[in-house]
């Protein structure tokens, strides 16, 4: 499976914003967003935010910082707005509601990862159960009613002894409950736009793969 291997800090110079895809050194000052706050490459200190851009890349900037926060390859971020498509209702806010409810952002909205990218490998290395049964697959699209835990034999792990101290600060969505002495979660319901605290024009997206 196609994989981003390029350095992350990159990609939120890129987007002129804070991605926030290493966790907790995004809120330090190791951040290289607050160090190197211009476009990467070699043209980047030449103000190359400042000029005005087209409506297309406007739409196609929108549609990138969406798919570096989920951490979702094209051709997948493609189906997800097919997919979109073919329910009634506003085709954005399915969009956004669908990259909710995968398996790795989920396990990132508990607080049991500090990214997304931490989350999605955490559960690639098997150290979840979906109702009851081991799953390693983070694309998973969770509904109502499912239960997320920490499988029995990961609990012992060291990682999992260490975020003990840190569950609970992260604020947790509305549609989701959270049993922190347990490790368990539990899907109450789905993400509504409002729950989607992300700086995203969900329609920008829309107009992008319209043209």
């Amino acid at each position: 499976m196609a994989r981003n291997v390029d350095p992350v800090c990159r990609l939120c110079r890129r987007e002129n914003m804070k991605l926030f895809l290493k966790g907790e050194r995004c809120y330090s000052p190791k951040c290289a967003f607050e160090k190197r706050n211009y476009a990467p490459g070699m043209h980047g200190k030449k103000g190359s935010f400042k000029h005005k851009e087209s409506d297309f890349a406007t739409q196609l900037r929108e549609k990138q910082k969406a798919r570096r926060i989920y951490g979702v390859q094209e051709r997948q971020f493609r189906r997800y707005f097919r997919d979109a498509l073919r329910v009634k209702g506003m085709t954005g806010v399915t969009l956004l509601v669908t990259l909710e409810r995968r398996l790795d952002n989920v396990v990132y909205r508990l607080g049991i990862a500090d990214s997304r990218a931490q989350a999605r490998q955490l559960v690639r290395h098997g150290h979840f159960a979906l109702n009851g049964h081991k799953h390693d697959i983070p694309s998973y699209l969770v509904d109502i009613g499912d239960t997320i835990e920490v499988r029995p034999g990961s609990r012992d792990n060291g990682y999992f002894k260490a975020i003990a101290d840190r569950l609970g600060q992260r604020s947790l969505p509305e549609w989701l409950q959270f049993d922190e002495a347990r490790l368990v979660g539990r899907v109450i319901g789905l993400p509504s736009r409002q729950a989607v605290d992300l700086p995203l024009n969900e329609q920008l997206i829309v107009e992008y793969y319209s043209r």
